[in-house]
């Protein structure tokens, strides 16, 4: 899911809002997931979703039928991939990782700097993308009508022929049904006691406490507040993040906060898979970051015991839906 120049756009300014850090066991009652945003013309239907995932999976939506939305959406792996960058038609490659896209209904906005508002609208970036599938919609739309299937399974689920609205809606409609949610950690949160084993809670102690402040960036029941931040990363490579989007000095190297569900099946790490493991990852923000990245105001070193990294991490694997 990386970003198209060129293509589709949209300057919204969102707001970076910090969280204060809290405790889980005080959300135990209320601690449900958002709703689900829904355009009004794509309400979920069973034949829509259907007609989704037949499309997610098809090779022929990129130019050479050489991959598909699932070749860098693996299922197994959260629907992630397991390369730092996923090759495209002929092997081309983009310069951001592909992220999880569990749960990717519940999002306000998509893409690592937040440009596309909606799921229809992000269904086109890959597909026109040059370096991911490399095809036209309208081209690809051709190519489909001839599918009897397919032809009857748009008349079912939109009562119209198949054209770019139906494809794109569709696939969108599939991706809202990829929702996660039943990890150890959920059931911890349900009353579940037991749900967790001693490492897993003093890692989630950590992760919630004032000392790390990992919940000020990853809270919620997504584990994501969803603003722009730095990662303290090396920002000597040529990726600007959102400032790519806005054109501002002020958005260089912010990203998308990703959630953190699922994040042990979505290794590599960053935007750019640049961090193997998620010890590389603990590591780097105990450390303080890179010393040659822009830091957000939270990021410190934490002066983390080796123990405790791995408590943190336990924690990490516990939101996993297996």
């Amino acid at each position: 899911m990386k970003y198209a120049i060129g293509l589709i756009i949209l300057a919204i300014s969102f707001a970076c809002t910090h969280h204060a850090p809290v405790s889980p066991d005080s959300q135990i009652a209320d601690f449900q997931p958002p709703p689900l945003i829904v355009p009004e013309d794509n309400a979920y239907s069973p034949i829509r979703a259907e007609l989704g995932r037949e499309l997610f999976f098809d090779r022929r939506l990129s130019l050479d039928s050489s991959i598909s939305c699932s070749s860098c959406h693996i299922p197994n792996r959260a629907f992630s991939d397991t390369v730092a960058i996923s090759p495209g038609v002929n092997g081309e490659l983009g310069f951001r990782n592909s992220p999880s896209l569990i749960n990717i209904g519940y999002h306000p906005y998509f893409m690592r700097e937040g440009g596309v508002p909606t799921l229809e609208q992000q269904v086109l970036v890959p597909i026109e993308e040059h370096a991911e599938m490399a095809f036209n919609i309208v081209a690809l739309t051709e190519r489909l009508t001839s599918d009897p299937v397919y032809s009857q399974m748009a008349q079912l689920a939109y009562n119209r022929p198949l054209d770019p609205y139906v494809i794109t809606r569709a696939i969108a409609n599939f991706e809202r049904t990829l929702i996660g949610g039943t990890s150890a950690f959920d059931s911890y949160m349900q009353g579940t006691v037991n749900a967790l084993n001693e490492s897993e809670k003093k890692g989630m102690n950590l992760f919630f406490s004032d000392r790390t402040q990992c919940a000020s960036c990853h809270g919620g029941y997504l584990f994501s507040s969803f603003e722009f931040a730095h990662n303290a990363q090396d920002t000597t490579n040529a990726d600007l993040g959102r400032a790519r989007l806005t054109g501002l000095s002020t958005d260089r190297y912010l990203f998308k906060v990703p959630s953190l569900r699922n994040v042990g099946l979505t290794a590599p790490y960053f935007h750019d898979g640049s961090f193997a493991t998620l010890q590389e990852v603990l590591v780097h923000y105990n450390t303080g970051g890179s010393p040659l990245g822009l830091m957000d105001e939270r990021i410190r070193p934490l002066g983390l015991s080796d123990d405790e990294l791995r408590d943190l991490e336990a924690f990490l694997h516990s939101l996993t839906d297996e």
